[in-house]
């Protein structure tokens, strides 16, 4: 039976979100990110800023010389997340099968789904209503038989995009995408294939197995079955978590040891309340510490599992004891949880709350 995958985009989610809370931003090119006049880069732009050729992993001093209108704003992750929950929930009413990627895309298999619709386009349009009316923001979205071609369809006319690629259509869509729509075939692999004549997907087909190899090594086989439309992944939606973390590069050096003490301890809560929606619990809190010449440490705490955000919290701020941090200039601070186990691996006996006093998990 073919399947019906769903793949959701937010349009430039982070940006989007700050345009909707702040209405003088609203039609304004907006870079989330750090300062210009320091080390900042772009976390995300709209597409207002887009347009200028600012876009994310930028330094944001070449951004501002790129638009001089550009609104930037600094990022509240928090505030993310707290969309990321909302959009998710509604994937989630819709079916089990969700695999999130990121805060803002995921994908769906609605081969089946709560609402009983047998097309997949219909799907995807209640969907991106849906997201509208709760968020008011928009998504795009790619629907077509398989992950890979689902990816790339949510691209294709972003943004609040829609594009539906039908099984006797796979063949046609296939044969307009260049060679580094391929996963794993990045800038460099796609320069070294267009100089042997392989510029469009399709020409993977027909290319020099050796060629191909040198060029991409042990994918070439995955490669081929790409650019033939292939691809039998099923969207798994309980992929164990392994960890997670939080972190930031700051504008200015930060040098005042109790303003570093309160980043990681909002960080650390931060990843103690992903635990909780997670229903897991963490033996290992880490913390990372970069300083101004971009030396980069970790130090780590291991005992007993917790969810709890004052436990957390505290582990990773006592870290910051065996750091030079408010003797040494910091420009980057995180704070993670790892090792993680479920509640019914306690093996030590320790009473492991999974809530904190009057908040609920």
């Amino acid at each position: 039976m073919l399947r019906r995958i769903i793949h959701v985009d937010m349009d430039a989610f982070y940006a989007s979100v700050e345009q909707r809370d702040r209405p003088e931003l609203r039609g304004r090119p907006v870079a989330v990110g750090g300062s210009p006049t320091s080390r900042g880069v772009v976390a995300a732009s709209s597409y207002e800023a887009r347009r200028f050729g600012v876009r994310s992993a930028m330094p944001m001093a070449r951004a501002i010389r790129l638009c001089p209108d550009l609104a930037i704003v600094r990022p509240d992750f928090q505030k993310y997340r707290a969309v990321s929950l909302e959009v998710f929930a509604i994937f989630r009413s819709v079916t089990p099968l969700v695999e999130g990627l990121s805060l803002d895309e995921a994908y769906l298999d609605v081969t089946e789904n709560a609402w009983g619709e047998p097309l997949g386009v219909t799907v995807a349009k209640r969907i991106k209503a849906a997201i509208h009316e709760t968020t008011a923001l928009t998504a795009s979205a790619g629907v077509a038989p398989n992950k890979f071609l689902a990816k790339i369809a949510s691209a294709w006319r972003k943004p609040d995009g829609l594009t539906v690629i039908a099984p006797e259509r796979v063949e046609g869509f296939l044969r307009q995408l260049p060679v580094d729509a391929l996963w794993g075939v990045g800038p460099v692999t796609a320069a070294r294939l267009r100089d042997h004549g392989i510029t469009k997907l399709v020409d993977v087909r027909t290319a020099d197995p050796a060629v191909l190899r040198a060029a991409v090594g042990n994918s070439a086989d995955w490669l081929l079955r790409l650019a033939a439309g292939d691809d039998d992944r099923r969207v798994e939606p309980n992929r164990p978590s392994k960890s997670s973390s939080s972190e930031c590069t700051y504008a200015d050096d930060l040098t005042d040891l109790d303003r570093i003490r309160s980043e990681v301890d909002e960080m650390a809560r931060e990843n103690a309340e992903w635990l909780r929606s997670k229903n897991l619990l963490a033996r290992t809190v880490t913390i990372k510490v970069r300083y101004s010449d971009f030396t980069t440490i970790t130090r780590s705490d291991s005992r007993f599992p917790t969810s709890s955000s004052d436990d957390i919290a505290r582990r990773a701020v006592d870290l910051l004891a065996k750091t030079d941090a408010g003797r040494r200039p910091v420009r980057l601070v995180g704070a993670g949880v790892h090792n993680l186990v479920g509640p019914d691996q306690q093996d030590d006996g320790t009473t492991l709350p999974f809530e904190d006093a009057g908040e609920p998990t």
